[in-house]
């Protein structure tokens, strides 16, 4: 605890700043409970997206052998040029939302590659982009937990330390304001009984 002047002056400015963090407190708390509600949706939302990636790798291990010799010229068109994406504001902070993959236009002789090859670019771009997604989630994810430590670390900041010691402070001031008045009250009544004392004398004389 920093240490306190036992003055009215502090006693203001204490009530004052506890009054500041129990109007704060509330906002953090709420930010703190909705970023723990994003983190649970985005996570159900990634597990899903990763369950559908293993089944799509699934179900492409019957055809994949077929595309062994193609596949090195293939690549090229399977190479992300860029991931378009839009922010998401959750509680203040923003998160990268998945939109599309983009990816070089297909160009390739006709004559050399069998018929399936434009359906099967499609499902490997498809796969690809599934994989695209799942790491801008997790990015976002990241980003949530990260600022979810900074609200519960100011949470408690707020409940466990700053508004217990403005407490603790407004009462000591209290205290000794409180003692300050009643010694006060007391050399008071000492300082008029000594007068009361005099006159009587002198009167007596």
């Amino acid at each position: 605890m920093s240490k306190i002047k036992f003055t009215k002056g502090e006693l203001k400015k204490q009530r004052d700043a506890l009054r500041q963090y129990e109007r704060y407190l509330p906002t953090l708390q709420l930010k703190k409970q909705q970023l723990q509600l994003e983190i649970l949706h985005q996570v159900s939302f990634l597990n899903g997206k990763k369950e559908q990636l293993q089944g799509k790798v699934k179900g492409s291990e019957s055809w994949i052998q077929l595309l062994a010799e193609g596949l090195k010229q293939l690549e090229p068109f399977l190479r992300p040029q860029n991931n378009l994406t839009v922010n998401k504001n959750i509680a203040g902070v923003d998160i990268p939302v998945y939109k599309t993959t983009e990816f070089p236009a297909a160009e390739y002789d006709l004559y050399q590659y069998p018929l399936w090859i434009d359906l099967a670019l499609v499902n490997l771009q498809l796969l690809i982009s599934l994989r695209e997604e799942i790491r801008i989630i997790e990015e976002g994810v990241g980003i949530l937990r990260r600022e979810l430590r900074a609200a519960t670390q100011r949470v408690n900041l707020f409940e466990k330390v700053k508004i217990p010691e403005a407490e603790e402070s407004i009462r000591r001031i209290k205290i000794y304001i409180g003692d300050q008045m009643a010694n006060a009250v007391g050399r008071s009544k000492m300082a008029k009984r000594k007068i009361e004392s005099l006159i009587l004398q002198e009167a007596a004389v």
